[in-house]
């Protein structure tokens, strides 16, 4: 091999010392020959920086370089190209037309297959990261899975950067996903992610095409359904007979939390007037003023308990923390738990008017805030001023407030306008913010009263409000305009819930309706007996309620036992899962998945599972 390439490099000096003698003393590069004194004191760096002919080969320059000892001419060459390409890019089709030069003997192979090497090492781009790790994996901490799966097609430290786990666990936090976990709770975060949003699309259409499983959750012996609530895949309902029905969708458990009535064997119990979910704590308001509050995690025994002096008409708990208000007649309480856990009351106050319902406002705090509204005013109370006035957020007189809905640093208001106040364009919502009582912005101008608004569960920038008129509306509180407006039940909107590209609406006539935001399209429609008193919705379920108005029905006959015995009276809650594909074998009854070519029961072969896809071909 030593005696073949020595050869190689004597034939290939020959040959380039004869193509230079016919040139007149001009070499390839257009300098003088390695004959002349004055090329002996030019360097090969000035060899490469002088012009050179046109019907220059690519190869010759490199291969001075390996007869003049050097042994590494790629780098070189690579940076003789880009000057080139920017300096003449025409050059380019004039060199590919220069035929290469022809080597007869032994040697044809070895040139020809190292001229075929250089020319593919000249055509795949070079990147030479110098950075530190860490300062490369900061900036591609800015790039979105898209762009981090193109850079992994670089080059293999770009794959290696662009494959790291710390970049791939914060796209999956910040998409949403596994939220709160630590990037060693998965051995591969980008798999994870790809997992994560296929889950999502599935889910997604299936949403569109209402494919799912539907559940009905009854209580035959509670009566009628008084109230509803739900919260992270628990589900708590009140009924007539005074019973708690307790719900866990995630693991399908049912308990009956036990009332204090019932522990006292108190006879005719309370009806049920309101019921409240969180995380961690249930909550359940009588007829008779009682509250009862149950933790979910620890007991089916009341751990708390008070008592007003007359019926419960609103009831809220904070989402975040265990915090508690109600409020009978113009009396409001809010009770909470104190740093050793034990639930106190925290404050009682008494409005002018009798209250209409209140809402604790979202967030951990110290004290927790209380907005309470009652007629045309809406007050924001707060448990460290006990002795203080409360503070009126917002009043107008002869205007009053019809819905209210709060988060963490606003509130929805929606205003009744009566007499004069019907000049100035109808009812309308009014935005406020929590921390300077001032009005923020207002939207809408109905002819109609708004029956519910949603802020808390809306996306950023959005609200989504329900209106006697029929209509479904959706505002984008920066510029105050109605984006959506979508003609939904014919006696009015009696709940609502939205996220960034569906709405879900419910009606007095009991019908709860699927829209498409973007395109105000409905998807899908589900009809019960009753008004939509309660809907919750997250990624992947839907929890629905229809609460009759009538909690003593007459029955078909006046020497009834039991008036509620039949289901029409009762109410009905049903939950949707739409994670589960209900056409799967595994969720089809055994008769719907039967073949024909089964010998026993060939009659019942109904086959509502596709059947033709079972059968073998002729």
């Amino acid at each position: 091999e030593a005696d073949e390439l020595s050869a190689f490099r004597e034939h290939w000096k020959h040959e380039l010392k004869t193509e230079k003698c016919s040139k007149d003393k001009v070499g390839y590069f257009g300098h003088h020959s390695k004959d002349s004194p004055s090329d002996q004191n030019t360097s090969y760096w000035q060899k490469q920086t002088q012009p050179r002919p046109k019907d220059q080969p690519q190869y010759v320059s490199i291969a001075e370089g390996l007869l003049d000892g050097r042994t590494s001419p790629l780098l070189d060459r690579i940076k003789e190209e880009r000057t080139r390409r920017k300096r003449a890019p025409e050059s380019d089709a004039i060199n590919k037309g220069a035929p290469p030069k022809k080597v007869s003997g032994s040697c044809h192979k070895l040139l020809e297959q190292f001229i075929q090497d250089l020319n593919e090492v000249n055509d795949i781009p070079f990147f030479d990261v110098e950075l530190p790790y860490e300062l490369a994996l900061k900036i591609f901490q800015f790039l979105s899975r898209t762009d981090l799966g193109r850079c992994a097609q670089v080059s293999k430290s770009w794959k290696v950067l662009a494959e790291d786990e710390v970049l791939w666990h914060r796209l999956c936090l910040k998409e949403g996903f596994h939220s709160g976990a630590s990037i060693s709770d998965s051995p591969c975060w980008k798999s994870t992610l790809r997992d994560a949003c296929n889950t999502e699309n599935t889910v997604k259409s299936n949403w569109k095409n209402r494919v799912g499983s539907i559940r009905n959750l009854q209580y035959e012996l509670g009566k009628v359904l008084c109230d509803v609530s739900s919260c992270a895949g628990l589900v708590i309902a009140g009924y007539t007979s005074g019973d708690v029905r307790l719900w866990d969708t995630l693991h399908w458990d049912t308990s009956y939390l036990r009332s204090t009535h019932s522990i006292r064997n108190e006879s005719p119990a309370p009806h049920i007037s309101l019921v409240r979910i969180n995380k961690t704590i249930a909550t359940a308001a009588y007829e008779n003023g009682g509250v009862d509050v149950w933790s979910t995690e620890t007991g089916l025994e009341p751990i708390h308990q008070y008592q007003h002096l007359q019926r419960v008409h609103a009831l809220d708990l904070s989402p975040d923390c265990p915090a508690l208000a109600s409020a009978s007649g113009p009396e409001v309480r809010l009770d909470s738990t104190d740093e050793q856990g034990y639930w106190r009351s925290q404050c009682l106050i008494q409005l002018p008017k009798p209250v209409d319902g209140v809402l604790v406002v979202p967030g951990r705090r110290d004290f927790p805030l209380v907005t309470a509204w009652a007629g045309e005013s809406v007050y924001l109370l707060d448990s460290r001023r006990k002795e203080e006035e409360p503070n009126v957020l917002h009043f107008v007189y002869g205007h009053p407030v019809t819905c209210v809905d709060v988060t963490a640093s606003k509130a929805a208001l929606g205003v009744k306008s009566c007499g004069w106040g019907m000049n100035d364009g109808g009812n309308k919502i009014q935005v406020y913010s929590l921390e300077t009582s001032q009005s923020e912005i207002t939207v809408g101008n109905s002819a109609g009263d708004f029956t519910c608004v949603n802020l808390r569960d809306s996306p950023p920038h959005l609200l989504v409000c329900g209106n006697k008129d029929r209509r479904v509306r959706v505002f984008d509180l920066r510029t105050g305009s109605s984006v959506v407006s979508l003609y939904a039940h014919h006696m009015g909107v009696t709940t609502v819930q939205a996220d960034d590209w569906k709405i879900v609406s419910g009606g007095a006539e009991g019908l709860v309706s699927v829209w498409e935001m973007r395109i105000g399209a409905k998807l899908w429609e589900m009809h019960n007996r009753h008004p939509v008193r309660h809907i919750e919705f997250n990624g992947s379920t839907l929890v629905t309620a229809n609460i009759p108005d009538e909690k003593q029905p007459r029955g078909a006959c006046i020497t009834d036992d039991d008036l509620t015995a039949h289901r029409r009276h009762r109410g009905l809650i049903c939950h949707y899962d739409f994670s589960m594909d209900s056409s799967a074998p595994d969720h089809v009854l055994p008769i719907c998945r039967s073949n024909y070519i089964e010998s026993s029961g060939y009659n019942f072969n109904i086959g509502l599972a596709m059947p033709y896809d079972i059968l073998s071909g002729p």
